[in-house]
């Protein structure tokens, strides 16, 4: 039993890891493309409202796709 939640656990720390260090280089990603686009027309990075929401949704959306990667497995 020891061995088998070792194997577990290792497995799920390894997703966990991965997990975040994507969403960290995607949020990089999306953080310099918004600054890059505000000195590009020379004013102080900020998001609207309506793209702070779309961007929620798309967020939401993509989180929904990843959780419907493993609904048919069993």
């Amino acid at each position: 039993m020891g061995e088998e939640t070792g194997r577990n656990g290792n497995w799920k720390v390894r997703i966990l890891l991965l997990g975040g260090l994507a969403g960290a280089l995607t949020g990089l990603a999306a953080a310099y493309l918004l600054v890059r686009r505000a000195e590009d027309r020379g004013v102080e990075p900020r998001l609207q409202t309506g793209e702070g929401i779309r961007l929620g949704l798309l967020v939401l959306g993509l989180l929904r796709q990843v959780a419907a990667l493993t609904e048919g497995e069993k």
